[in-house]
């Protein structure tokens, strides 16, 4: 069995990480808990032991087989230690994504791209993560000419310090109090920002310009036609995002919603007549991608507008990055 260390493991992503490895019965032999000078000495309870939080420095890894890091500067710092001290890196962070020796991977997606990593495989960002497994049947099924997103993101997409600051605002507001915003640039509650991290190239934000550049990456195809506007809402947890696909070829409703139906990874959740539709608040604390709303675009000749939500900490980040090392042991 390997030896796992979780670099990040106080926060909320490196929490998720000790909870599905339990869910989904990972083989572990030790566990080692990594995170910040700040959060070392903490007692984090797994499988009914007690274990302390260390320090992470760059002999932490030594004689570990699999790093799971939960995002953040650790990534940039630690990450290349981790590899020379023998572990394969799993990474949350953004700072390898695009890293043209690193595999940018999603298992539903393309689980083959881990026999050529050296060391490092990266986790896409949530948002793409989501997209990409609902892109995939459709992809295989028509080919995929361009895809316009609009995402609705939680607040959980900021950490434990975003959804701290929707809670305090909710309950400022009960109260007759003023508001305050650290985390995000204005108020989240009652709001919606549609701006997510920095703006950079034609106005574009990261964010927008990671959901673009990654799914290129992660389905081969820089050809591909991708356009993103990521919004952040207030909800405590669980993307949900509106996609307009233009296939290569015309299919029907039908045989979307088939291909979708049988493909892994997603929960189809698509009945007008019932009021049926993914909805974050049904999708917090599972795996599934939950996509509906599925209707033809009339104003393209081959062309769909769907629907789909789903746990950005579970399968857009831990669950994952679970399921890449569940790949590296086949």
């Amino acid at each position: 069995m390997p030896n796992v260390v979780i670099v990040g493991a106080t926060g909320a992503v490196g929490q998720e990480f000790l909870k599905i490895l339990t869910e989904r019965r990972f083989p572990v032999d030790e566990l080692r808990l990594l995170a910040t000078k700040r959060s070392a000495g903490k007692r984090i309870s797994w499988q009914g032991r007690e274990m302390t939080v260390e320090e992470a420095t760059h002999d932490s890894f030594k004689g570990m087989d699999i790093a799971l890091f939960a995002g953040g500067s650790s990534s940039t710092e630690f990450a290349r230690s981790a590899v020379a001290g023998g572990a394969t890196v799993i990474d949350n962070s953004s700072a390898f994504r695009l890293d043209p020796d690193v595999p940018l991977v999603v298992p539903e997606v393309n689980p083959e791209d881990i026999r050529w990593h050296k060391g490092i495989i990266a986790n896409p960002n949530c948002s793409t993560i989501l997209m990409v497994v609902a892109l995939k049947p459709i992809y295989d099924l028509a080919g995929i000419r361009r895809v316009v997103v609009s995402t609705y993101q939680a607040v959980s997409g900021a950490g434990r310090e975003g959804i701290e600051e929707l809670e305090n605002q909710l309950k400022a507001w009960a109260e007759g109090a003023d508001s305050v915003s650290r985390v995000f640039p204005y108020q989240i509650a009652f709001n919606l920002i549609p701006r997510i991290d920095v703006f950079q190239e034609g106005d574009y934000t990261k964010e927008e310009w990671k959901m673009v550049k990654e799914t290129q990456k992660i389905f081969h195809a820089p050809g591909m036609r991708v356009t993103a506007t990521t919004v952040r809402v207030p909800v405590l947890r669980s993307h949900s995002e509106a996609l307009n696909v233009e296939t290569e070829k015309k299919v029907s409703v039908a045989e979307v919603r088939a291909a979708l139906s049988k493909a892994p990874g997603i929960v189809v959740v698509d009945d007008p007549g019932r009021d049926r539709y993914p909805m974050p608040l049904d999708c917090a604390d599972t795996d599934q991608v939950s996509v509906g709303r599925i209707r033809e675009d009339f104003t393209v000749e081959a062309g769909f507008n769907l629907w789909l939500a789903g746990d950005q900490i579970r399968k857009g980040a831990a669950t994952n990055a679970v399921q890449i090392a569940e790949l590296l042991l086949k």
